[in-house]
C-alpha cells in the first residue's frame, strides 16, 4: 500500500482535533451534498487573533475526513488572513495523492468550512474565487 494512503486511512481511523468546543470564536457546518460529507469547524482565537485552537466534527469518506485532520494539524499559530490566502493546493499538498473530480470537493470540504466561518467572522462573504 502506498505510505500516502497508509497516512489518509491513520488519519481516517485517528482523526486530529477531533471534537466540539463549546467557546469557540468561530464555528462554521458545511456538507458535500453529492456524497453526504459533512464537517462542524470550531476555531478558537488568541488576542492577536490567530488560531490558538481548532476541532473538527466530520462524517463521511476517509478523504474528506482525514482531509480534515490534516489541515487541523497545520493552523495553530496562522493569522486568519494566512488561512484566508490558503489554496486549494495546499490540501492536495497534504494528502499527495491524485484525487478524481469528485473527491476533490471531499477533500476540500473542511478547508472552505473554515475559509467561509473566517469571512462570516470578519463580516465578509466568501466566493470560490478566493480559492
Amino acid at each position: 500500500m502506498d505510505m500516502y494512503m497508509e497516512e489518509i486511512l491513520e488519519h481516517y481511523k485517528h482523526p486530529r482535533n477531533r471534537g466540539t468546543m463549546a467557546d469557540a470564536d468561530i464555528t462554521f457546518s458545511d456538507s458535500n451534498p453529492l456524497c453526504g460529507d459533512e464537517v462542524d469547524v470550531y476555531l478558537k482565537l488568541d488576542n492577536k487573533k490567530t488560531i490558538a485552537e481548532v476541532k473538527t466534527e466530520a462524517k463521511g469518506c476517509a478523504i474528506s475526513q482525514a482531509a480534515a485532520s490534516m489541515l487541523t494539524d497545520t493552523l495553530r499559530g496562522k493569522s486568519l488572513e494566512e488561512v484566508r490566502q490558503l489554496k486549494n493546493q495546499f490540501v492536495f499538498d497534504l494528502l499527495q495523492i491524485h484525487l478524481s473530480p469528485i473527491r476533490v470537493k471531499c477533500a476540500l470540504l473542511a478547508l472552505i468550512a473554515i475559509k467561509k466561518g473566517i469571512y462570516q467572522y470578519l463580516g465578509t462573504t466568501f466566493t470560490d474565487e478566493n480559492n
